[in-house]
């Protein structure tokens, strides 16, 4: 059995304690040499990882030379996405491989969805606590 690590859920809204707290995790995306720390929001109901235009610069991204657009859905459908691979480690875990729709969006958070950060955690929401809970994905 994988071992499991479990993080709190973070307030987004200070004027709002207990009522604004989402489960987002501390992460590092790294691209080449280039690596950046920061927290992503799991969200069970996104299809696909997104990433911040702003954040993608930072790893030294440059939209031009990513040739696969990706359509993206809901409230994000009409920004512009292309889809880059990062590695990412979130402790005390191995890195992985995570595939984005990098935006050219910033009022988005870093969002963890199905494909694929749930492809490769298993992942248990204690809402009434305020901890989530992940383990990587068990290989039979």
């Amino acid at each position: 059995m994988s071992q499991s690590v479990r993080f709190p859920y973070i307030d987004i809204e200070p004027a709002r304690p207990g009522a604004s707290r989402l489960p987002y995790i501390p992460l590092t995306l790294t691209n080449g040499q280039v690596a950046v720390t920061l927290t992503g929001l799991l969200d069970t109901g996104a299809t696909v990882n997104v990433l911040p235009y702003a954040v993608g610069l930072q790893l030294g991204l440059i939209w031009e030379r990513q040739a696969t657009s990706v359509r993206l859905t809901g409230n994000l459908a009409q920004a512009p996405a292309r889809a880059v691979v990062l590695s990412a480690t979130i402790a005390p875990f191995p890195s992985i491989r995570l595939a984005f729709a990098w935006t050219q969006l910033d009022a988005v958070p870093i969002i963890l969805g199905q494909v694929n950060f749930f492809l490769e955690f298993d992942v248990c929401f204690f809402r009434a606590q305020s901890i989530v809970e992940i383990r990587p994905k068990q290989h039979l």
